[in-house]
């Protein structure tokens, strides 16, 4: 029986993804670098800390990678302060407060960094709702590794196979697939050339998932 359900943020919760797309290519014209589209996409459900350690490989930079990591956060930080533009993704607040009333246990599983996270979740205020927060910045590997579901698993108190993974990204599916979880890939309009077949069940709206389907899956 499922017993929690560790959510990805971005892409999921809310869609940052326009902001981390500004920030990400106001710091590639800030290095002098052109990062293809594919390549960018490539780097989707990863943590910063990650990206800007593979760019400066990609590209043998000079720059230490925190110093592109701070520069894109540094854009980050001011668009989300002036960006009026984010909000929560349709049907997601209806469907984090439907499992919360039926008593599962709810675990945020992001690469986003804390201080992203605290932002988004003060923002709409969703502590209220959630165990527990982590993020893949602070960890020693990014997604597709399974770190952040594994140590998700255990802030939530259960065995992995007792949790469902929402996410959003190849690299987050095969994350809690290697974990040994249950993984719901949201395929949503934001969505972009990500690979879904490895999920165990795809949708396209939170509707289609309410706890008395999501009660059904494991």
């Amino acid at each position: 029986m499922v017993k929690a359900v560790l959510f990805d943020m971005d892409g999921v919760i809310v869609d940052t993804e326009p902001l981390h797309h500004k920030a990400y290519h106001y710091m590639f014209k800030d290095f002098g670098i052109q990062v293809s589209t594919d390549l960018y996409e490539s780097f989707t459900g990863q943590s910063t800390q990650n990206v800007c350690t593979k760019l400066v490989q990609h590209f043998n930079l000079t720059a230490n990678p925190k110093d592109l990591e701070l520069n894109k956060r540094a854009h980050f930080n001011t668009l989300f302060t002036t960006d009026k533009s984010l909000n929560l993704l349709d049907g997601v607040h209806q469907i984090i407060e439907d499992y919360y009333a039926n008593d599962l246990t709810l675990i945020l599983a992001s690469s986003a960094s804390m201080s992203t996270i605290e932002k988004v979740f003060t923002r709409f205020d969703l502590d209220q709702y959630f165990k527990a927060k982590i993020s893949g910045a602070s960890l020693k590997a990014s997604k597709p590794h399974p770190e952040i579901f594994e140590k998700a698993a255990q802030l939530a108190g259960y065995k992995q196979e007792q949790c469902i993974v929402i996410e959003d990204s190849t690299n987050g599916i095969k994350a809690a697939k290697s974990a040994g979880s249950f993984c719901i890939g949201y395929d949503s309009l934001h969505s972009k050339n990500q690979d879904y077949s490895q999920a165990d069940l795809v949708i396209n709206t939170f509707n289609e998932i309410p706890f008395k389907k999501l009660s059904t899956l494991i």
